[in-house]
């Protein structure tokens, strides 16, 4: 019996033996650390800031002259409590607060309004809500539809000609409600035929609706002596051409005193003439006494 004890203990061990060899050697080493999980509790957890109600992006519809109102989630796992600042970019955005604390494994809302300026024209328009906290920067892509009809209106006003130096001042005004890139083209017309023709182009500028511009026009050589009607005409992609006019008498010093010689000279030679003619008649009358 004895005998029979003893091979059935090892017949027991070696089958132990067998199914420990049998467990993978990962299963073996993999085994839950407490000390490493409480170290990694204390690292900063991910956060996360999005449009409330789970949407991709937030989004904003209303006229120019209104207060759009949307929400922001800011989301914190972690097991401490998460300062985060606010801001806004490419649009006019104000936050319920700057700067707001969530508290651990909580989710704060954060009410957030955008001020549609009355000049903003109709049409889709693009901005960013950025959220920073423990090192990190996290955007939310913020879409705005302002509502209204799209109108395209330029007009020329205020054209002076500066006599002395060629100059011309204009100003260029948005009627309409969309942003307008203008292109300028200038002709003057003098007493004789055309003294500048200047094709259009595009002018180093943009304008809002509403917005004006006061601008100058060098003109280089500009005539000496004459009378001139000059013609701005601006046009833009979707707008009317816009058409002003100006007139100007150029009159220089040297211009002047040349006219005058020029007058001079041919009232004398008009004079001689006058003067010789009669002298050809009074020489030519006793002649025809004696015949």
């Amino acid at each position: 019996m004895r005998t029979a004890a003893r091979t059935g203990l090892v017949a027991a061990a070696t089958a132990l033996v067998g199914a420990v060899a049998a467990v993978p050697a990962g299963a073996r080493t993999a085994a839950p650390v407490p000390v490493r999980a409480a170290a990694s509790a204390d690292a900063p957890a991910s956060w996360t800031a999005a449009p409330a109600a789970g949407r991709p992006y937030a989004y904003l519809e209303g006229p120019a002259g209104s207060v759009l109102q949307d929400t922001l989630s800011l989301t914190n796992p972690g097991a401490r409590p998460l300062t985060v600042r606010l801001s806004g970019q490419g649009a006019p955005v104000s936050f319920a607060a700057r700067t707001v604390t969530v508290p651990a494994r909580t989710r704060a809302d954060v009410p957030f309004a955008v001020t549609v300026t009355p000049d903003t024209p109709p049409g889709e328009h693009r901005g960013t809500v950025r959220a920073s906290a423990a090192g990190r920067e996290a955007r939310v892509d913020l879409r705005l539809r302002v509502s209204g009809p799209r109108l395209a209106a330029l007009t020329v006003e205020d054209v002076h000609v500066d006599t002395t130096t060629g100059a011309l001042r204009y100003t260029l005004v948005n009627r309409g409600t969309t942003v307008l890139a203008p292109h300028l083209a200038v002709r003057a017309e003098g007493v004789l035929g055309t003294v500048l023709d200047r094709p259009g182009r595009a002018l180093p500028l943009t304008l809002r609706p509403g917005q004006r511009a006061t601008r100058t026009e060098a003109w280089p050589d500009p005539p000496a002596l004459d009378s001139v009607t000059v013609r701005l005409t601006a046009t833009a992609e979707g707008a009317a051409p816009a058409t002003a006019r100006a007139a100007a008498s150029f009159a220089s010093g040297p211009a002047l005193a040349g006219a005058a010689g020029l007058l001079l000279l041919a009232a004398g030679g008009g004079g001689y003439a006058v003067r010789r003619r009669g002298r050809s008649r009074t020489q030519r009358a006793p002649a025809g006494v004696r015949t």
